[in-house]
């Protein structure tokens, strides 16, 4: 009976995780120089996110790794935030991030374009379900500096629907329809030229 109990649990648990996307950025060991030696602990940073548009990351220190770990899962699960992504591929407009010495530039990218972006940034687009973008670090190549300035300009992030709500217009007043831009000024330079 409590073997069926364990093995219940064991498969609500991997549902859960099999929604998320956790990937491991960095595990950093260290050592206690005691009386008889050195005693070694771990510490992990983690990015948790749905690939939906919701992202987090933690970090969690332990004497093994595999707990060091899962206290880093657990504490992104706890401080996971909504990023709005444009057509569900990349971000809406172009970001600049800063925390400490960590700096990061973001910018939105055309279809196919991939993600281009290393170390941490990287795992954390993968995490957030962005397709499409292309990310710089300038600075320290610290990677808890580096996540929180991206998290940092994550968190400036507007949305038209935002933005127009705010400002009491409509989304098309303020965003004009890309396709059809070209198209209009187009227009525009044939009557011009017929005239």
């Amino acid at each position: 009976m409590a073997r069926e109990g364990q093995q219940r649990s064991e498969r609500k648990d991997g549902e859960e995780r099999s929604e998320l996307i956790d990937k491991l950025v960095s595990i950093n060991r260290v050592a206690k120089v005691v009386k008889g030696g050195r005693r070694f602990g771990f510490a992990a940073l983690v990015v948790v996110g749905d690939g939906k548009g919701k992202v987090g990351y933690g970090s969690g220190k332990a004497k093994e790794v595999s707990d060091a770990m899962r206290k880093a899962t657990d504490d992104a699960k706890k401080h996971m935030v909504r990023i709005p992504l444009r057509e569900g591929r990349t971000l809406h407009h172009d970001l600049y991030g800063r925390f400490g010495a960590g700096k990061v530039i973001i910018r939105t990218a055309p279809v196919g374009t991939g993600i281009i972006a290393g170390g941490p940034m990287r795992a954390v687009f993968e995490a957030l379900g962005v397709q499409d973008v292309v990310a710089k670090s300038v600075g320290t190549s610290n990677p808890h500096n580096m996540l929180k300035a991206t998290f940092a300009a994550l968190d400036t992030m507007k949305s038209p629907r935002a933005i127009a709500a705010k400002r009491g217009k409509k989304v098309g007043d303020i965003v004009e329809r890309r396709e059809g831009k070209g198209e209009a000024e187009q227009a525009e330079k044939t009557e011009k030229k017929s005239q």
